[in-house]
């Protein structure tokens, strides 16, 4: 994957509605999946308990948060897109958000995304509406599709 560089704002306002690079895939291991349930502090079973998961789960295998997916969305943007005359970024929410298919553990994850708009926001800043659908390897139907928020300032 190439990522994309943008010197300013000015070029970054020529990609509205444009495909972004595929991203590269990402490994959702058992540790990833318990560092969240522990920032989180969602245990359920399904996520943590890998033996009862083995167990009693339709996957036969522990299965990543909801929301581990939507959470990875910043990183999998930040690995496609540069704005060199970016100070800041911050997340601004999430218009819509599904989940269509659970991610067991040790898939693997990429973004195939699109940026559907760019607002001004405030003096130095834009309001990005960005398409998101995140890919499972193997599998058909996504982990995640959402239209993610960003803020980016210069």
């Amino acid at each position: 994957m190439e990522k994309l560089i943008c010197k300013n704002f000015e070029e970054f306002r020529e990609l509205k509605g444009k495909e972004l690079p595929l991203g590269n895939w990402i490994q959702v291991t058992q540790d990833m999946i318990n560092a969240f349930a522990q920032a989180t502090l969602d245990f359920q079973w399904i996520h943590v308990d890998v033996e009862k998961a083995k167990k009693h789960s339709p996957f036969k295998a522990p299965v990543a948060h909801g929301f581990m997916s939507v959470s990875l969305l910043s990183k999998m943007l930040e690995d496609l897109i540069t704005v060199e005359s970016m100070q800041m970024g911050v997340n601004y929410g999430l218009n819509k958000v599904r989940f269509p298919h659970p991610v067991v553990v040790d898939s693997k994850l990429r973004l195939k995304g699109k940026i559907l708009d760019i607002e001004d926001y405030g003096d130095t800043g834009l309001k990005v509406a960005w398409d998101c659908m995140v890919e499972i390897n193997g599998v058909e139907k996504p982990a995640c599709v959402a239209e993610f928020v960003s803020l980016m300032f210069e």
